[in-house]
């Protein structure tokens, strides 16, 4: 958001407008006449007051995601990884490009470049905390609570009905659980695919940044940028309604390969 759109903003036309604010530059002015201030600095304080009041009500600038692939475990982390380094040798084709069209379209092209970064690094995020939840579930114990429970119940042991409900309701934790395990199978495998197609365009602009001149066509490269970063918030965005419903049935959708 630019200083512009922050200013353009309802709370900071309440503040322009507020009696709060309309009060303070009257006790400022006031304040500072007692004070023995000539009445024009008297009204230039009481201006600051309403302007600092204004101020305060200004947006404030969102601070950037902050990417660290150490707290994830593998392999998340690695995906991270990866693409953090192709973030940097991008940077440095861009550098080392001439001045001029081709540098600022490899710019522009960049910009897409880091929130692909951030889409890896926001799935990973998602696809470490759906390892977690599997890890705390013990698949394997609850597979031997199951069969400990069929077998009581082939044998006669115990109340039948208490045991298939008690069958039924284990089941339903192994289908969870197994649903889960196919999700985090399907995001790592499209992820490490996304991985290498972000390393592909980066090749491609390392070799279009020798170029000299401004007739190099980039429309095929930022194409392909804006689908790689389309696909990557389609599979997050799916990642993200997994978690909400509890991993229910379905596949993770994540655009085209």
């Amino acid at each position: 958001m630019s200083l512009r759109d922050r200013l353009l903003t309802p709370p900071v036309a309440r503040a322009i407008m507020s009696p709060s604010g309309i009060l303070l530059a009257g006790a400022g002015a006031s304040a500072a006449i007692l004070g023995g201030i000539p009445l024009l600095a008297a009204a230039g304080v009481g201006a600051l007051a309403w302007a600092a009041r204004v101020a305060l009500a200004v947006p404030r600038t969102p601070k950037a995601e902050r990417i660290d692939p150490f707290t994830l475990g593998e392999p998340w982390r690695q995906y991270v990884r990866e693409a953090l380094q192709a973030q940097a040798r991008y940077g440095q084709a861009v550098h080392s490009a001439d001045a001029g069209p081709l540098r600022e379209r490899l710019a522009e092209i960049g910009a897409r470049i880091d929130d692909g970064v951030r889409e890896c690094w926001r799935i990973a995020r998602r696809g470490d905390a759906l390892d977690g939840a599997l890890g705390a579930m013990d698949i394997a114990s609850t597979q031997r609570e199951l069969t400990a429970v069929e077998q009581d119940r082939h044998r006669g042991w115990g109340d039948a009905s208490s045991l298939d409900r008690t069958a039924e309701s284990i089941r339903a934790q192994l289908g969870s659980a197994q649903r889960m395990v196919a999700v985090a199978n399907e995001a790592r495998d499209r992820l490490r695919l996304l991985d290498a197609r972000l390393d592909e365009a980066v090749a491609r602009a390392i070799e279009l940044s020798l170029h000299t001149g401004s007739d190099v066509d980039l429309t095929g490269l930022g194409t392909d940028v804006d689908r790689l970063v389309e696909d990557m918030e389609s599979l997050r965005t799916a990642l993200e309604e997994t978690s909400a419903l509890g991993a229910g049935p379905g596949r993770v959708q994540g655009g085209t390969a």
